[in-house]
């Protein structure tokens, strides 16, 4: 069956669909040996020999992800100001440019992911990937199962009802929430929604990848294996 070249060179990994679009533009494609600028072709991925221009080729070696344990008071961005003078970027002493996948609020701590390739952003972020993110909430005072209740069922936000979540309480001021979206600060706004602030809010799991006992503020390169796994 035949594809969008787009989709199987974002599939290989190479580039996002967009991106892909460039490289076809460029001429950095070819598809069994003859250049390929056209906008919408297709390709049988079990047949057609498909090819990047070595440099591309260079530029796929050298991707990189790297888990953060993102420490209070940095935002993330690439560029600091001077509202935001810390970002989450000069964490982390590689000379290649990576980028946050999604975002944490200045004040949250926690799973933070970084890389520099779009394909993978893309498998992360986007709305029907609907890719699990797991917080781990404290309150000022006990929060009661009538609140809980209203978080697991979603609630309305921006005229339209969030998803559904998973709420497990921990302890008498503080839960475990599973969200399959990511609005704006959504787990804060739904928290003052029922009536309930939140105190600290920490990120502990995207998808199957756990922070786990990264210390705060410290990085670690992700193995190949868990790279595929949050691809999935």
């Amino acid at each position: 069956m035949k594809i969008r070249l787009n989709k199987h060179l974002a599939g290989l990994g190479i580039a996002s669909r967009r991106e892909a679009d460039v490289l076809i533009k460029n001429g950095e494609v070819k598809v069994n040996g003859e250049v390929v600028t056209e906008m919408g072709t297709k390709v049988d991925p079990e047949k057609d020999k498909v090819e990047v221009h070595e440099k591309v080729k260079e530029r796929q070696e050298k991707l990189i992800y790297i888990a953060l344990n993102k420490p209070k008071g940095y935002v993330c961005s690439v560029k600091a100001t001077r509202q935001d003078p810390k970002i989450v970027t000069d964490l982390i002493d590689i000379k290649e440019r990576i980028y946050p996948v999604g975002r944490l609020d200045k004040e949250t701590t926690g799973l933070l992911l970084l890389t520099n390739d779009g394909t993978f952003v893309n498998a992360i972020i986007h709305p029907s990937s609907e890719s699990e993110k797991e917080y781990e909430v404290t309150f000022p005072q006990q929060i009661p199962m009538g609140a809980l209740r209203k978080l697991e069922t979603g609630v309305k936000l921006d005229g339209a009802k969030t998803l559904p979540t998973k709420v497990k309480k921990i302890g008498p001021a503080k839960i475990r929430i599973v969200l399959k979206e990511g609005k704006n600060r959504q787990v804060r706004r739904i928290c003052q929604k029922v009536g309930y602030p939140i105190k600290t809010l920490k990120r502990v799991r995207i998808k199957g990848l756990k922070l786990g006992d990264l210390p705060l503020g410290r990085w670690r390169h992700l193995t190949k294996k868990e790279v595929l796994s949050l691809k999935l």
